[in-house]
């Protein structure tokens, strides 16, 4: 078996033995990845150099007899909006693309201090507003079961390096389902954890009251090794959680005895497809072959959490992004341009006399910002802030984002009310397997369709994780996601392993990397 085909676990335990050093594994993935990025697009960031030199380092310090980290010599993909001092930090937008940072994120930090090998910055949906990897500025994820399908996002890719065999650990986000929803459309596992249960500082935010960072991997015991890593208080985050984190990874093993599964009855209605919900049902059915009670349960204001969360999520943005202006963060418009142009409009406008259009010009400062932001920001980033903008602004601020967040704690009420009653709750990640790349393109309000079953879980703070399933008859993986009441993840985590182990879903691989035909500029890159 090659070293690439292991779980992180495994690969844990041949580094113990010496059975395989840190350099040897880190290779290995290296070399797949330039054997197979071409064609996916997972990295935007590989420096197979400095990866190597830490990995040298683990193995000296291995041999030497010293402590070592919980990771120590294992290969970690970050996403490419936590900051990382030693590597850029671009979000997969032209307005950070030349940004490093002069600090390591928290994440970043642990994952450092658990002597992980930090081996490339993955690709994503630009500053995480997406759900298909398509809105990168630089360019496509594919799919790897796949590749003229999405491989999910905003987190895309995350899961796909990992579900290629790229990397055997990946740190995602999840806003509104972008850990789960990736996960689920190929094939890995991916953990949201509570608001709070990971460190958000150093991260780039998109909403900030949504936004949590997650683990993606191979299993469940994989994701379980890595969440120990990232969880914990941290004081330099105001909504970090000053709580004890369990040993998720010792504790997964136990089967729940006596679980309580609820099945959401809303979640099975019309738009799901049918394939999707005969995998799903017969998941459920194998919790019961495990001696899970089922019960049917219902979300009432689960139909608003689609609306609720893109009148919130935006509201959030529109604020984030004003500080990257060109002037406090990010791309600049060249100022010689500017000027030139400047001058020839009002050059322009002196011709013609128009004394009230020269009154009117913006001044260099003002067309500065807004240059600055229309050449830095991609489409769907301008959508989101023109929707929080309008959401908040005079007039529309009770209407709409106040609104929002009365319906917002509805929904949680909602969940509160279900976990009095069942200790997990069952059902689809999404609606459909994989969707073409450009299937959705043109169509907005069908893409933010594609978090119907996520969203939820971020609007109330809640844990979710998604599992493989299922496989369609397209060939493509179907998730089961499965919800718990904050903090968890523990019984997430046990509940998840129990389906893990009673099937072989997760142990699917996609089919051997075919050669993808690709145009001389390459496809995979943004013009």
């Amino acid at each position: 078996m090659s070293l690439v085909e292991h779980s992180a676990c495994e690969l844990l335990e041949l580094l113990a033995k010496g059975d395989a050093t840190s350099v040897e594994i880190t290779r290995a993935y290296l070399d797949r990845i330039e054997a197979h990025d071409k064609q996916i697009g997972a990295f935007l960031h590989v420096d197979a150099d400095a990866a190597l030199k830490q990995a040298a380092e683990v193995d000296r310090r291995r041999q030497a007899g010293e402590a070592l980290g919980k990771l120590a010599g294992m290969p970690v993909a970050v996403k490419d909006l936590l900051c990382d001092r030693d590597a850029p930090t671009t979000c997969a937008s032209q307005m950070l693309k030349a940004f490093r940072p002069p600090y390591d994120s928290t994440v970043v930090a642990k994952l450092k201090a658990a002597d992980a090998v930090l081996i490339g910055r993955t690709n994503m949906d630009e500053f995480a507003m997406g759900g298909s990897t398509e809105n990168s500025s630089f360019q496509l994820t594919r799919n790897p079961w796949d590749h003229d399908r999405v491989p999910g996002g905003s987190s895309g890719g995350a899961a796909a390096c990992v579900a290629a065999d790229m990397a055997p650990l990946s740190v995602g986000t999840d806003t509104g389902g972008s850990i789960r929803q990736p996960a689920g459309l190929c094939g890995v596992v991916g953990l949201k954890p509570t608001y709070g249960r990971v460190s958000r500082f150093g991260l780039v935010a998109f909403a900030s009251s949504l936004d949590q960072v997650g683990p993606l991997a191979r299993s469940t015991k994989d994701a379980a090794l890595l969440l120990e890593v990232l969880a914990g208080h941290d004081p330099q985050d105001a909504t970090s959680l000053d709580t004890e984190v369990p040993q998720y990874s010792t504790s997964i093993d136990r089967p729940l005895e006596g679980l309580r599964l609820g099945v959401v009855r809303e979640h099975f209605a019309e738009g799901l497809d049918g394939e999707v919900e005969t995998a799903v049902r017969d998941a459920i059915g194998v919790y019961q072959s495990l001696g899970a009670t089922v019960k049917e349960i219902s979300l009432p204001h689960s139909k608003y959490a689609v609306a609720t969360y893109y009148v919130i999520a935006p509201s959030e943005a529109s604020s984030n992004l004003a500080r990257f202006d060109g002037v406090h963060y990010g791309h600049r418009t060249d100022r010689a341009a500017l000027l030139e142009e400047l001058a020839a409009e009002r050059k322009q406008l002196e011709a013609a006399g128009d004394q009230a259009a020269i009154d009117a010009l913006d001044s260099s400062l003002v067309r500065m910002y807004r240059k600055s932001r229309a050449e830095g920001f991609g489409s769907e980033v301008k959508r989101r802030i023109m929707l929080g903008a309008y959401a908040l602004s005079a007039g529309y601020y009770d209407a709409y984002y106040l609104k929002a967040l009365k319906v917002r704690r509805l929904i949680r009420q909602d969940f509160d009310a279900a976990f009095e009653e069942v200790d997990l709750i069952a059902g689809p990640v999404t609606a459909q397997p994989a969707f073409k790349i450009g299937e959705m393109a043109d169509d907005p309000l069908a893409m933010y369709l594609v978090d119907l079953y996520t969203v939820s879980a971020n609007l109330a703070g809640l844990p979710g994780i998604s599992v493989p399933c299922g496989i369609s008859s397209t060939g493509l993986p179907i998730g089961l996601q499965l919800q718990a009441r904050p903090l968890a993840e523990e019984t997430l985590l046990r509940g998840a392993h129990m389906f893990e182990q009673a099937t072989d879903w997760s142990n699917g691989r996609p089919p051997a990397q075919k050669k993808l035909r690709l145009p001389a500029n390459h496809a995979n890159k943004r013009e």
